[in-house]
């Protein structure tokens, strides 16, 4: 009867979402172009959401120059850390308010972005706090002006309507899903992905990969959806080793970027599954780094969907080159499932997640399943003993 329950709950959800506002953001061609539309937008101040890594490297120091170029003021919330907190948020909110901002703009990975969605969220619904508006559709008010420049090749937040906030004192991610987080404009910038480490480019790489496959595998695709996910699935399987091996290689930077927008595009509209759930959960337990935990938990998610997800990953791994017709759908699912348990080794990714301890796992099992039911559209619906045992393999 859950399992049912799920099923109309996901069926009403995606009859209803053909009525949500979905949106792409505008692209912007450079930071030029930015600040030359804050100018015309009258925007007098913004606040700049990053995290201290890329701060003290000084990748805001070009979107600086063009905003002094044209006149438009900025602060700095530079403290945003992996897996971004609830007081991230609030103390962003704080700097916002007190010197008085009308946009933000968030520079770097999912964390930022999803830092600086939270605290446009906080600016619209300043009786709600972070914890009230998880969930689905709490916010239902336009943001003040939000821009996103992705410093990685991963997240895709730069298009979603997700926000994933870590509470430090349950130890709990809050999914917020709201289409008024959708950033306005959004700048791709390949030369900014160019410093990122071996592994990091691996693991954000990774990271859009579970994009595209658990939107294309769920059962809320559109044909738009699907176009984008086997797109982005093949650019990724194509370039991010490349990107990997030779971080100079701008081309294949280039189209990481394309691919983890693609990806981004096509997981808003058709949602993520379990991979997304574990791994939030061990994220907010053990602050294990979100691409890792994608990396890690995708391939032990897809085994075992079995025969449900046979299809569409056999033709994720047609179209990617992988497969062939000549091959049964469970033979292709096979290859397209052994194809990322060889790019993680090839990038150094592990196969386990160190530190899981065993006596955690029915509560991680439950905040997952939480996180999940009903609302992922999932190919099959997990239980507790299943969702347990995916965290046993990964000890």
């Amino acid at each position: 009867m859950y399992k049912l329950y799920c099923r109309i709950y996901q069926f009403a959800f995606r009859l209803a979402s053909y009525f949500l506002p979905w949106r792409k953001p505008e692209r912007l061609k450079d930071f030029q172009r930015l600040a030359e539309l804050l100018q015309q937008k009258e925007i007098d101040k913004v606040l700049l959401v990053m995290g201290p890594n890329l701060f003290a490297m000084g990748a805001h120091q070009s979107l600086i120059q063009e905003l002094d170029r044209v006149g438009v003021r900025f602060v700095i919330y530079n403290e945003t850390v992996p897996n971004p907190t609830i007081d991230n948020v609030e103390d962003a909110l704080v700097l916002y308010q007190q010197e008085a901002c009308s946009a933000i703009i968030a520079l770097g990975g999912g964390s930022p972005m999803d830092c600086a969605k939270a605290v446009g969220a906080r600016v619209v619904r300043p009786n709600k706090t972070v914890s009230q508006m998880r969930g689905l559709l709490k916010i239902r008010r336009k943001l003040p002006l939000f821009i996103a420049i992705p410093t990685t090749a991963g997240s895709g937040s730069e298009t979603t309507v997700a926000a994933v906030i870590s509470d430090s004192n349950t130890h709990e991610k809050y999914a917020i899903n709201d289409p008024s987080l959708i950033p306005h404009y959004v700048v791709l910038e390949a030369s900014l992905t160019k410093n990122l480490p071996p592994f990091t480019t691996a693991t954000t790489g990774m990271d859009a990969l579970s994009h595209a496959v658990e939107a294309y595998v769920g059962r809320s695709n559109t044909r738009q959806t699907k176009r984008d996910a086997l797109r982005a699935t093949k650019l990724i399987l194509e370039d991010l080793y490349k990107a990997y091996e030779n971080g100079e290689d701008m081309a294949a930077r280039k189209y990481m970027q394309r691919a983890a927008f693609l990806a981004g595009t096509a997981f808003t509209r058709a949602y993520v599954g379990y991979v997304h759930a574990i791994g939030h959960s061990l994220g907010a337990k053990y602050n294990t780094s979100h691409g890792l935990a994608m990396a890690v938990v995708m391939p032990y998610v897809l085994e075992m969907y079995g025969a449900k997800a046979h299809k569409p990953l056999a033709e994720l791994a047609i179209y990617s080159g992988i497969g062939n017709k000549t091959l049964s759908n469970q033979e292709n699912a096979e290859r397209f499932i052994a194809e990322i348990r060889e790019l993680n080794a090839k990038m150094g990714i592990p196969d386990k997640i160190e530190g899981i301890v065993e006596e955690d796992i029915p509560v991680l099992a439950k905040h997952a399943l939480k996180e999940a039911n009903p609302l992922y559209p999932v190919p099959v619906i997990f239980d507790q003993g299943q969702v347990e045992s995916i965290y046993h393999k990964l000890c």
